[in-house]
């Protein structure tokens, strides 16, 4: 009778606890797994998110691969970037899709627009990689606009050393287009060495070589 008074008393605790607990231990139960949904449903949104931004991406960049876009498939392309910046906002792909949107302009002949994208990336990108790109197509269209002097000062930027064999190609550009051919020779054997050693293709630097003579010039 003893352990049977015992095993009474320890259930009417536990019915006690209950009374005054149970609602709360329901409660916790029920916002800690609606916790885990949430962080779930959220995880599963960025998935998506992420996939629906790939896939945008590579519809752009198989379009923009043209080389030469026609008003149709140019407004399609528009379109892609605009619902990449306004949907991934803060994504690699929103500020590759603008890099993409420059060279567009640019193929169109359009350096206002290739300018004004390209500084937008810069002001508002936080990757070094991606504003070195900017820099580096910025100088490009300053050159194409036919300000070698503003080239060479945006090649001055801070460019990742991974383009620096591209930067040097435009540096040669400029100074070729300056009328500086030892400079510009110096810049393009400069170019062709550091994409040996980076093991980068840099194509139609030696024809420009070629085009300019073999003569020797120290660096």
């Amino acid at each position: 009778m003893a352990e049977l008074r015992t095993e009474e008393e320890q259930l009417d605790a536990i019915k006690r606890w209950w009374k005054e607990n149970g609602t709360s231990l329901i409660v916790g139960v029920a916002l800690t797994a609606a916790g885990i949904f949430g962080w779930n449903a959220w995880e599963t949104h960025q998935e998506n998110q992420a996939q629906t931004a790939s896939l945008r991406y590579q519809q752009l960049t198989n379009l923009s691969a043209a080389d030469e876009l026609d008003e149709e498939a140019l407004s399609e392309a528009r379109r892609l970037v605009s619902e990449i910046t306004d949907n991934h906002a803060d994504t690699l792909y929103a500020e590759m899709a603008l890099l993409l949107d420059a060279n567009m302009a640019a193929q169109q002949g359009d350096l206002e627009t290739t300018r004004t994208v390209l500084e937008q990336v810069i002001a508002d990108s936080s990757r070094p990689y991606v504003k070195s790109l900017a820099w580096l197509r910025l100088a490009r269209a300053e050159l194409a606009d036919g300000n070698p002097e503003r080239a060479l000062e945006l090649l001055d930027e801070p460019i990742s050393d991974s383009l620096a064999a591209q930067r040097a190609n435009v540096r040669g550009d400029a100074y070729f287009a300056l009328n500086r051919e030892d400079d510009a020779r110096n810049a393009w054997n400069e170019a062709l060495n550091l994409a040996e050693n980076q093991e980068q293709p840099l194509y139609g630097v030696q024809f420009k070589l070629d085009d300019l003579g073999t003569q020797e010039t120290a660096l």
